[in-house]
Protein backbone atom coordinates (compact mmCIF):
# COMPACT_ATOMS: atom_id res chain seq x y z
CA UNK A 1 0.00 0.00 0.00
CA UNK A 2 1.45 3.41 -0.90
CA UNK A 3 2.41 5.49 2.09
CA UNK A 4 1.79 8.90 0.45
CA UNK A 5 -1.89 9.80 0.61
CA UNK A 6 -3.16 12.22 -2.02
CA UNK A 7 -5.81 13.78 0.20
CA UNK A 8 -7.60 13.56 3.52
CA UNK A 9 -10.41 11.37 2.16
CA UNK A 10 -7.92 8.78 0.90
CA UNK A 11 -6.06 8.81 4.20
CA UNK A 12 -9.25 8.46 6.24
CA UNK A 13 -10.23 5.50 4.05
CA UNK A 14 -6.80 3.91 4.56
CA UNK A 15 -7.06 4.35 8.34
CA UNK A 16 -10.66 3.09 8.68
CA UNK A 17 -9.96 -0.66 8.69
CA UNK A 18 -7.08 -0.25 11.14
CA UNK A 19 -9.26 1.83 13.46
CA UNK A 20 -12.06 -0.72 13.18
CA UNK A 21 -9.55 -3.29 14.44
CA UNK A 22 -8.74 -1.13 17.46
CA UNK A 23 -5.50 0.46 16.22
CA UNK A 24 -4.40 3.71 17.86
CA UNK A 25 -3.52 6.40 15.31
CA UNK A 26 -0.58 8.68 16.10
CA UNK A 27 -0.13 11.95 14.21
CA UNK A 28 2.84 14.26 13.98
CA UNK A 29 3.82 16.95 11.55
CA UNK A 30 6.66 19.13 10.40
CA UNK A 31 8.69 20.33 7.45
CA UNK A 32 11.13 17.38 7.56
CA UNK A 33 13.50 19.12 5.14
CA UNK A 34 16.85 17.27 4.93
CA UNK A 35 16.04 14.25 7.04
CA UNK A 36 18.63 13.61 9.77
CA UNK A 37 19.09 11.17 12.68
CA UNK A 38 17.10 13.43 15.02
CA UNK A 39 14.09 13.07 12.73
CA UNK A 40 14.50 9.29 12.57
CA UNK A 41 14.68 8.95 16.37
CA UNK A 42 11.72 11.30 16.80
CA UNK A 43 9.56 9.36 14.34
CA UNK A 44 10.49 6.02 15.89
CA UNK A 45 9.51 7.36 19.33
CA UNK A 46 6.24 8.72 17.94
CA UNK A 47 5.42 5.39 16.29
CA UNK A 48 5.98 3.59 19.60
CA UNK A 49 3.08 5.58 21.09
CA UNK A 50 0.50 3.82 18.96
CA UNK A 51 -0.16 1.38 16.15
CA UNK A 52 -0.21 3.61 13.05
CA UNK A 53 1.94 6.68 12.47
CA UNK A 54 0.67 9.42 10.17
CA UNK A 55 3.12 12.19 9.29
CA UNK A 56 1.80 15.47 7.92
CA UNK A 57 4.38 17.53 6.06
CA UNK A 58 4.15 21.19 5.17
CA UNK A 59 3.87 21.87 1.46
CA UNK A 60 6.61 23.87 -0.24
CA UNK A 61 4.89 27.28 -0.06
CA UNK A 62 4.14 26.70 3.62
CA UNK A 63 7.79 25.84 4.33
CA UNK A 64 8.91 29.04 2.57
CA UNK A 65 6.51 31.10 4.67
CA UNK A 66 7.69 29.43 7.90
CA UNK A 67 11.42 29.00 7.24
CA UNK A 68 12.22 31.75 4.71
CA UNK A 69 13.58 31.93 1.19
CA UNK A 70 15.83 29.11 0.12
CA UNK A 71 13.66 26.57 1.87
CA UNK A 72 12.66 23.89 1.47
CA UNK A 73 15.82 22.27 0.17
CA UNK A 74 13.80 19.25 -0.95
CA UNK A 75 10.37 19.51 -2.61
CA UNK A 76 7.34 18.12 -0.78
CA UNK A 77 7.15 15.03 -3.00
CA UNK A 78 10.84 14.30 -2.30
CA UNK A 79 10.42 14.80 1.44
CA UNK A 80 7.34 12.57 1.41
CA UNK A 81 9.21 9.84 -0.44
CA UNK A 82 12.09 9.88 2.04
CA UNK A 83 9.73 9.79 5.03
CA UNK A 84 7.71 7.03 3.41
CA UNK A 85 10.87 4.94 3.22
CA UNK A 86 11.13 4.80 7.01
CA UNK A 87 9.75 1.70 8.70
CA UNK A 88 8.25 3.79 11.51
CA UNK A 89 6.06 5.81 9.13
CA UNK A 90 2.80 4.29 7.94
CA UNK A 91 1.29 7.22 6.02
CA UNK A 92 2.44 10.62 4.77
CA UNK A 93 0.22 13.49 3.73
CA UNK A 94 1.17 16.96 2.50
CA UNK A 95 -0.79 19.97 3.75
CA UNK A 96 -0.54 23.49 2.37
CA UNK A 97 -1.67 25.51 5.37
CA UNK A 98 0.87 26.87 7.85
CA UNK A 99 -0.58 24.69 10.60
CA UNK A 100 -2.11 21.20 10.54
CA UNK A 101 -5.17 22.18 12.61
CA UNK A 102 -7.72 21.30 9.89
CA UNK A 103 -5.89 18.07 9.06
CA UNK A 104 -5.81 17.03 12.71
CA UNK A 105 -9.51 17.80 13.09
CA UNK A 106 -10.31 15.72 10.00
CA UNK A 107 -8.14 12.75 10.96
CA UNK A 108 -9.01 12.66 14.68
CA UNK A 109 -5.79 10.97 15.85
CA UNK A 110 -5.70 9.21 19.19
CA UNK A 111 -2.25 10.62 19.95
CA UNK A 112 -0.79 13.93 18.80
CA UNK A 113 3.00 14.18 19.02
CA UNK A 114 5.33 17.18 18.78
CA UNK A 115 8.90 17.90 19.76
CA UNK A 116 9.79 19.23 23.17
CA UNK A 117 10.67 22.55 21.55
CA UNK A 118 6.92 23.20 21.54
CA UNK A 119 5.27 24.26 24.80
CA UNK A 120 2.36 21.94 25.56
CA UNK A 121 -0.20 24.74 25.38
CA UNK A 122 1.14 25.90 21.98
CA UNK A 123 0.78 22.59 20.16
CA UNK A 124 -1.61 23.11 17.27
CA UNK A 125 -4.49 20.63 17.35
CA UNK A 126 -4.10 19.98 21.07
CA UNK A 127 -7.63 21.11 21.93
CA UNK A 128 -9.19 19.00 19.17
CA UNK A 129 -7.37 15.85 20.25
CA UNK A 130 -7.99 16.31 23.97
CA UNK A 131 -11.69 17.07 23.36
CA UNK A 132 -12.07 13.61 21.79
CA UNK A 133 -10.33 11.89 24.69
CA UNK A 134 -6.97 11.58 22.94
CA UNK A 135 -3.62 12.54 24.36
CA UNK A 136 -0.82 14.93 23.44
CA UNK A 137 2.80 13.88 23.88
CA UNK A 138 6.08 15.77 23.57
CA UNK A 139 9.30 14.04 22.55
CA UNK A 140 12.75 15.28 23.57
CA UNK A 141 14.83 16.48 20.64
CA UNK A 142 18.40 15.39 19.95
CA UNK A 143 20.62 18.36 20.87
CA UNK A 144 22.48 19.91 17.95
CA UNK A 145 20.48 18.06 15.28
CA UNK A 146 18.15 20.25 13.25
CA UNK A 147 17.75 20.95 9.57
CA UNK A 148 18.58 24.62 10.10
CA UNK A 149 21.80 23.63 11.90
CA UNK A 150 22.63 21.13 9.16
CA UNK A 151 22.15 23.80 6.46
CA UNK A 152 24.33 26.21 8.46
CA UNK A 153 27.10 23.61 8.68
CA UNK A 154 26.90 22.85 4.95
CA UNK A 155 27.13 26.52 4.07
CA UNK A 156 30.03 27.02 6.46
CA UNK A 157 31.97 24.10 4.97
CA UNK A 158 31.39 25.29 1.40
CA UNK A 159 33.03 28.68 2.00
Amino acid sequence: MPKLCADVAALRAALAPRRAGGARVVFTNGCFDLLHPGHVRYLEAARAMGDVLVVGINGDASVRRLKGSGRPVLRADERAEVLGGLAAVDHVIVFDEDTPRDLIAALAPDVLVKGSDWAADEIVGREEVLARGGRVERIALVPGLSTSELIRRIREQSR
